[in-house]
């Protein structure tokens, strides 16, 4: 029932025989008194009873994750002019206008979006925020916001919030480089791994003290013969079964199916390292990789074999051979390693079996390979992780008034090619011991066969900000191997994120990858975010674009790994809004109940 509708019934009814000026001052007592206390203390309840609900909630969400609490504010409704100001005259001063208010309304909610106290879990995938900025998370309606880093992982390794809703970041490509740009759904899975090397990195010195190398080892055989009369030198193309010695006596049999291994032998003048042993089957198109390395017909297929188990590298340099390499020259097999100590060959005819035993060739060495060189060892990883040994001989070619130059030969038995050589090249210091240039440092390991790339390129760093090569004089080279990029076979071990967001995998076979990042959203205006629930915010036309970008960089906070962000409400303070909420709450009642006591008691007078 509103105050007119009570004024006009009982003017009509009770005091129809009042005179007007009676009627018009009770009139202006209940329309410009009581009527406006009326209306204040209406608007005062329904203000404070909005300032008990916004310290209720916050209360009630003193424990939420991420919670950031709210504010409330009032401005008055109406002011009613009762009488306007004057300006000053020449007879009296000015008065100000005189006003009465018409109660209190709602101003504004305002969220508070201070971070909050962080909360260490010891859980990985729980995540913070320190400092500004939203995790995103796609739902079904779409992207939204949060600050609540109480993640999980669901069955298909997808990071997830407590609603099943997916967070956003960056992916990694095949080689774990993040991919900048693009959210999509954060995997943290538990997968394996394996790397093939692309780089290997040298470090040590070069004697340049030394000497040059000129020669390399030459080794003949006895002279073989193809006839039983021993008048005809054998040649590249005789049989292995038609071979004589100079005594008329067959060397290798009559049947196919003998089989040659050379074992024993050894690389280096001094301290030399072993060749593996290598078998070779007499016969032709023999197919039983298991028995032999190679197979052949003839002394010539023989003589390649040999080449290739001492890795003789007879490359073209500028389209001229390297020195070195095996022939049959009137009827002997002539065998000429590369140049360099360290390519020296060890091999006599006790080192060539038959069938087990020792052989039936005896051979000569003629000259000792010479020059300063050294040989080292090194090892990569195939793109299944199988280890791939490997080594390497650096010999000095030149010395010069301008520095030196030195040639690597490398080599290895898990290259699956009967040639064992994987690539030479040049490396050229000036007359200070530093190194000037390099030539041709890339090697090729054949692995066809393996189920791994056939054909994997490794590149010999001999000068990086890891380590560097010099060729300053001393007592000897010493060269070694520093690091290389490739891995055996591995599986996630364990992972942790960092400041930025970055996701770092740990494998057992000791990498450290990127899985991801987890990037944050930031806005012009926090404030205009609209609160769905569920500690998920949605952007609204006074937010502005999300901003999506890394932590710790263009004003948005850190991220805090295995913590959890509490709520920002200030318990102390909310008790405080609601007993001044309470009592203001009150007090706005009080002035409707004194209010309605005082129409009463005017209209008993009246009466």
């Amino acid at each position: 029932m509103t105050l007119d509708y009570i004024k006009s019934r009982t003017l009509a009814r009770n005091y129809a025989d009042a005179d007007e000026v009676t009627l018009l001052a009770f009139d202006g007592v209940i329309d410009m008194g009581l009527t406006t206390a009326l209306y204040s203390g209406l608007s005062g309840l329904n203000a404070n009873s909005e300032a008990i609900s916004v310290a209720g909630n916050n209360i009630a969400n003193a424990n939420t994750n991420g919670f950031k609490s709210s504010r409330i504010s009032f401005e008055t409704q109406i002011s009613s002019l009762r009488k306007a100001g004057t300006s000053p005259s020449a007879e009296l001063g000015g008065s100000n206008p005189s006003q009465v208010g018409l109660g209190v309304k709602l101003a504004a909610i305002s969220r508070n979006f201070n971070g909050g106290p962080l909360n260490p879990t010891g859980v990985k995938t729980d995540l913070a925020i320190e400092g500004d900025g939203f995790f995103v998370v796609s739902t079904a309606d779409g992207p939204r916001y949060t600050r609540d880093g109480g993640f999980k992982l669901d069955k298909n390794f997808n990071l997830v919030n407590a609603n099943g809703g997916l967070v956003q970041g960056f992916a990694v490509d095949d080689d774990f480089k993040i991919i900048d740009g693009i959210l999509t759904d954060i995997s943290i899975p538990l997968g394996r791994i394996s790397e093939n090397t692309e780089n290997a990195y040298f470090d040590g010195n070069l004697n340049s003290g030394g000497n040059a190398a000129v020669d390399g080892t030459n080794i003949t055989s006895e002279t073989l013969y193809s006839d039983a009369t021993a008048t005809t030198p054998a040649t590249a193309t005789t049989n292995l079964l038609d071979l004589y010695d100079s005594a008329g006596n067959k060397l290798f049999g009559t049947v196919p199916g003998d089989l040659i291994r050379i074992d024993g032998a050894e690389l280096g003048l001094q301290g030399g390292k072993e060749i593996n042993s290598r078998t070779f089957e007499i016969g032709s198109d023999i197919t039983d990789p298991g028995q032999a390395d190679d197979a052949g017909e003839t002394l010539g297929s023989l003589a390649q074999f040999l080449q290739d188990t001492f890795s003789i590298d007879t490359s073209d340099v500028d389209g001229v051979p390297l020195a070195g390499g095996v022939s049959i020259s009137a009827g002997q097999l002539v065998i000429e390693g590369n140049i360099g100590e360290a390519n020296h060959i060890k091999f006599s005819g006790t080192n060539l079996k038959l069938n087990g035993s020792d052989g039936p060739l005896s051979f000569d060495t003629n000259q000792s390979a010479d020059g300063e060189s050294l040989r080292t060892n090194f090892y990569g990883y195939d793109s299944l992780g199988n280890i791939l040994q490997m080594d390497m001989t650096i010999v000095m070619e030149s010395k010069t008034d301008s520095g030196t130059q030195w040639r690597y030969y490398a080599y290895s038995g898990d290259n699956t090619d009967a040639d064992r050589n994987l690539g030479t090249g040049t490396l050229t210091f000036d007359n200070e011991g530093q190194l000037l240039s390099t030539e041709s440092t890339d090697i090729t390991v054949a692995r066809a066969g393996t189920g791994a790339v056939p054909s994997q390129i490794i590149s010999l760093n001999f000068e990086s900000e890891k380590a560097s090569l010099t060729a300053f004089s001393d007592t000897k080279s010493q060269v070694s191997m520093i690091d290389q990029d490739g891995s055996a076979f591995g599986s996630l071990d364990d992972y942790e994120i960092d400041s930025n967001g970055l996701i770092q995998g740990v494998f057992t076979n000791g990498l450290r990858r990127d899985l991801g990042q987890i990037p944050l959203a930031r806005f012009a205006n926090n404030e205009g975010l609209v609160d769905e629930g569920s500690n998920l915010y949605a952007t609204s036309v006074n937010t502005g674009e999300p901003q999506i970008v890394d932590a710790n960089s263009n004003g948005a906070g850190r991220v805090v790994g295995s913590a959890i962000e509490g709520s920002n409400t200030e318990l102390s303070q909310e008790f405080i809004n609601l007993i001044t909420a309470s009592t203001g709450f009150s007090a706005s009642s009080r002035v409707l109940s004194t209010s309605d006591q005082l129409i009463q008691e005017l209209l008993a007078t009246i009466r």
